[in-house]
């Protein structure tokens, strides 16, 4: 794995082979989301996505900040033509391609693109010390990488029409009740237990990780109806796999399973 300025990307995270861990790492800066950043960030997912080894990717800031927003400094003065010609849109859109499971691991704050970048994950789990929110209408813009679409379908329109509107922040607790974090726990042993999830994803079929992944997120995507028609072609295509073979003959010989993802 290469080395990256603005990232840091652990393999074999904890001597788990399965398991890697990319931390964003502009401590001074509260990790802001630069274009270089960003392109760090989605250069490392393909390159763990195209890594067999690796099963189940975590997402991380430090202590103080998951990421506290975009880099401001290299937006305040720019034009619409500006913006369109900054490939940092095209770099985020990029991150739905990876087909392997990503969890954001959330400490401190997760602001206006650190909340975007959040959401562009598979779930959250925060840490207690944890608060989110989209305040870029404080400073005169709107959200732009996700905030108004995302949110919305994590915690409904009106709690997310509120959030946008005034750009106030809401803790762990309140974010895991509206839906938008799957789990809260102690801020010290954040990284451990997202672990300990990541371990058990790990060790689930790859192959039907990746097809669940995908029915999931077609939920947003189509009607119910075709939604339904979509899921039940991946749960047909499971049974390609030598790994549904091995698991439920492991099921029938009350053992665990060993997949391969094949």
């Amino acid at each position: 794995m290469k080395n990256f300025e603005n990232i840091l990307v652990t393999k074999n995270y904890r001597e788990h082979a399965h398991i890697a861990l990319i931390q964003l790492n502009r401590p001074k800066v509260l990790n802001a989301l630069s274009t270089d950043l960003m392109k760090d960030v989605v250069e490392a997912m393909f390159l763990l996505e195209d890594d067999k080894d690796v099963r189940v990717i975590i997402l991380t800031g430090n202590d103080r900040a998951f990421a506290a927003g975009a880099d401001i400094g290299q937006m305040a003065d720019a034009s619409p033509i500006d913006q369109i010609n900054d490939n940092r849109f095209r770099t985020w859109k990029q991150m739905v391609l990876i087909t392997k499971p990503v969890i954001a691991a959330v400490n401190g704050f997760a602001l206006g693109g650190g909340c975007e970048l959040a959401m562009s994950c598979d779930f959250i789990i925060a840490g207690d010390s944890a608060k989110f929110g989209q305040p870029e209408i404080k400073i005169g813009t709107i959200p732009g990488a996700g905030g108004t679409q995302r949110l919305t379908r994590a915690i409904g329109k009106s709690k997310a029409m509120l959030a946008v509107l005034t750009g106030d922040m809401m803790d762990a607790y309140e974010a895991e009740k509206s839906g938008l974090v799957a789990k809260v726990v102690p801020a010290e042993t954040l990284l451990q237990e997202t672990f300990e999830i990541a371990k058990i994803i790990s060790n689930r079929a790859p192959v039907a990780v990746k097809l669940a992944k995908e029915a999931v997120n077609m939920a947003f995507e189509c009607s119910l109806k075709d939604g339904m028609e979509y899921e039940r072609r991946n749960f047909y295509l499971t049974f390609s796999s030598k790994d549904q073979k091995e698991g439920m003959k492991a099921f029938m010989e009350k053992r665990e399973p060993k997949y391969e993802g094949n």
